[in-house]
C-alpha cells in the first residue's frame, strides 16, 4: 500500500513517446503514489530515448538534456501493471518498448495537469 493509500487519477492524455493510443489509454486509471502527495520537480526523459546507464543519465542531465517537469511518480512495474487490467495492448507496448520501466525503482512521472490526487 502506499503511504498514506495516496493514489493519482490520470484525467487527461499523458504527454510523451509512447504513441498516443497507448498514452490515451492511461486517462481514468488511479495509480498508486511513491511517495509525495504534491507534485514535485523531476528531471525526466522520453520513454524511447532516455539514456541507458545511471552515468549516462547524469551526463544528459548536466548538459541540459532532460526535461524539468512537475509531476507525480509512480512505480513503473505497479502502473504498467495497472494498465494490464483495463488495456493489455497498452501493457504490452510498453513491455516491448520500454522495458526498463519493469525492473525495480524505475519510475514514470506523469504530469500535474493530467492527475488529479486521491486518497486518505
Amino acid at each position: 500500500m502506499t503511504k498514506g493509500g495516496l493514489s493519482v487519477r490520470i484525467i487527461g492524455v499523458p504527454p510523451g513517446e509512447a504513441p498516443l493510443w497507448v498514452r490515451e489509454k492511461w486517462v481514468g486509471l488511479e495509480l498508486p503514489l511513491t511517495q509525495y502527495p504534491v507534485a514535485r520537480d523531476y528531471f525526466t526523459f522520453g520513454v524511447l530515448s532516455q539514456p541507458v546507464s545511471c552515468l549516462a543519465q547524469v551526463w544528459a542531465v548536466a548538459r541540459g538534456r532532460a526535461r524539468r517537469v512537475a509531476g507525480f511518480a509512480v512505480v513503473g512495474a505497479r502502473a504498467i501493471e495497472v494498465l494490464e487490467r483495463s488495456s493489455p495492448e497498452a501493457a504490452a507496448w510498453w513491455r516491448e518498448h520500454a522495458p526498463q520501466y519493469l525492473a525495480p525503482k524505475h519510475y514514470l512521472v506523469f504530469h500535474e495537469n493530467v492527475c488529479e490526487v486521491i486518497g486518505a
